[in-house]
């Protein structure tokens, strides 16, 4: 049963977010999305590759048509969902003079085209597949490397976080929508999504719904705190939360703003009232992307 609703939650958010592409009858600050962005950038696309120890890492890159020297933006997908889910907020980017990229996760993928095996997947492994597609941007021809902002979505924005702490005098901004900060404390509970296990005695192999994970997911995170470590990043936070957030709590949002805060970065939360994980509702999703245009203009004019 548990699969089974899963696909159908899947189903339900590629309906839902396909209809954002078209859907124009919602408003975000009295001027509908559609009207908002005529007049700016025209955007093509082109597919890129890059590594990270041995694993192939395949992506998408959106482009403000006939620009150069673009400043940057990487899009991070969250966790069973692949750079599909990415387009949207790319594409948004791009429209305003960025050069966007998304890409899979290796192992991080129901069905993606990036090389590795989700048994030897985590959030850690991710931040290494961040940092190698950040490399790769800096070195594109048509990029400026001094301007970088980071986006992530769920897992992708908890991977994002944490990437930015490392690289801390490289990323200008970074864009946070519903974040998976809670994934230390389920995997402390031995319950992950749809995995349940003993967290004294990880298997070394389990399934999560369709997707089978390996023990490495679990002992990445099972001894961390995250806000000790994304508090140590002082640039431009956005988070953007659901209220109706059933798979991460919007408290969780909120404790990052104080480890934000304590840490004396610009951090803002906008919440979406009545909205759930992925905004999957598109008048939710306009909503983000509206809140996403607002924080990267503020950011380009400071």
């Amino acid at each position: 049963m548990k699969i089974t609703a899963f696909f159908m939650s899947m189903i339900t958010v590629i309906i839902n977010l396909f209809g954002t592409v078209f859907y124009s009858t919602n408003e975000f600050n009295d001027v509908s999305f559609r009207d908002e962005i005529t007049g700016l950038y025209s955007v093509s696309r082109e597919e890129f590759s890059c590594e990270r120890d041995g694993l192939t890492i395949k992506g998408t890159v959106f482009m403000p048509e006939g620009q150069t020297n673009c400043p940057t933006a990487i899009v991070s997908h969250g966790f069973m969902a692949n750079q599909m889910i990415s387009h949207i907020h790319a594409q948004n980017l791009a429209k305003m003079g960025y050069a966007a990229f998304c890409f899979d996760f290796c192992g991080g993928t129901l069905r993606g085209e990036s090389e590795g095996d989700s048994t030897e997947m985590s959030v850690m492994t991710e931040v290494e597949d961040l940092k190698s597609v950040i490399e790769f941007a800096k070195s594109c021809e048509y990029t400026n490397e001094e301007v970088l902002i980071l986006v992530g979505c769920s897992q992708g924005g908890f991977v994002t976080a944490l990437t930015a702490t490392q690289l801390q005098d490289e990323i200008d901004a970074i864009i946070l929508l519903y974040p998976a900060f809670c994934i230390p404390d389920d995997a402390r509970r031995g319950q992950m999504m749809f995995a349940t296990f003993d967290p004294n005695n990880v298997p070394e192999t389990f399934d999560c719904g369709p997707m089978k994970l390996g023990a490495i997911y679990v002992n990445d995170v099972i001894d961390m705190n995250p806000y000790e470590i994304i508090g140590s990043y002082t640039g431009k936070v956005l988070i953007i939360h659901g209220t109706e957030d059933e798979i991460v709590d919007i408290s969780y949002a909120e404790r990052a703003v104080e480890a934000y805060e304590a840490a004396g970065a610009e951090v803002e939360l906008k919440v979406i009232d009545g909205a759930g994980h992925m905004f999957t509702n598109p008048v939710y999703a306009y909503k983000a992307l509206g809140y996403i245009r607002q924080f990267v203009s503020v950011s380009e004019n400071q």
